[in-house]
């Protein structure tokens, strides 16, 4: 359990952090951009939460953002020999919580017709703010992809990512009428 007695620690005053095992990183590392960037979409899911009290999606996303910490602590574990599975120890992302959001995606989705445009971010304000924090949570996307590139990363880390910002695309339709109040993208309408 994490206990913070102090919030400032003036470690990390010199642009170097700590991670789960011990060693320190420049804080422009590419893991620690990761983390920021998954730190920050869980911010604005928060946002998201905020004009929603009495919303039946509340308890989905609280669990998303708690899963979001999970995932940021998988970060902050590297892995040497790229053994990913949780133990007492590393807390790791794992498929159930993957396959979770797949389920929530499908129940959002059956509320839906099938999109025959791409539609653009917005329509209403809750709809708008799930699309922020959808496209937060394709920026961490990317950046636990370059950090996979060169560092271990759990598999499970990326796919979740990559199904949030699926779910996060779903719901705000959802949030937009159930898509009634989505507006669609005309291409070169302007042109």
């Amino acid at each position: 359990m994490v206990k913070l007695n102090k919030i400032y620690t003036r470690t990390g005053d010199g642009g170097i952090t700590g991670l789960v095992d011990g060693s320190r990183v420049g804080k422009a590392d590419a893991r620690i951009q990761a983390i920021g960037a998954v730190d920050e979409a869980n911010c604005w899911i928060g946002f998201l939460v905020t004009n929603m009290e009495q919303s039946e999606h509340v308890p989905a996303l609280f669990r998303i953002q708690n899963d979001l910490f999970d995932l940021g602590a998988d970060l902050a574990t590297p892995s040497e020999n790229g053994d990913f599975r949780p133990s007492q120890i590393e807390l790791r992302v794992t498929t159930s919580q993957i396959e979770w959001l797949e389920q929530q995606i499908d129940k959002l989705n059956q509320s839906l017709e099938p999109l025959s445009s791409f539609i653009l971010p917005g329509g209403n304000e809750p709809a708008a703010r799930a699309h922020i924090a959808r496209a937060a949570v394709r920026s961490a996307e990317r950046a636990v992809a370059l950090l996979s590139q060169d560092e271990p990363t759990n598999p499970a880390a990326l796919a979740y990512v990559n199904r949030l910002s699926d779910y996060l695309f779903v719901l705000g339709r959802v949030l937009n009428d159930k898509g009634s109040a989505d507006i669609k993208w005309v291409p070169g309408e302007n042109r």
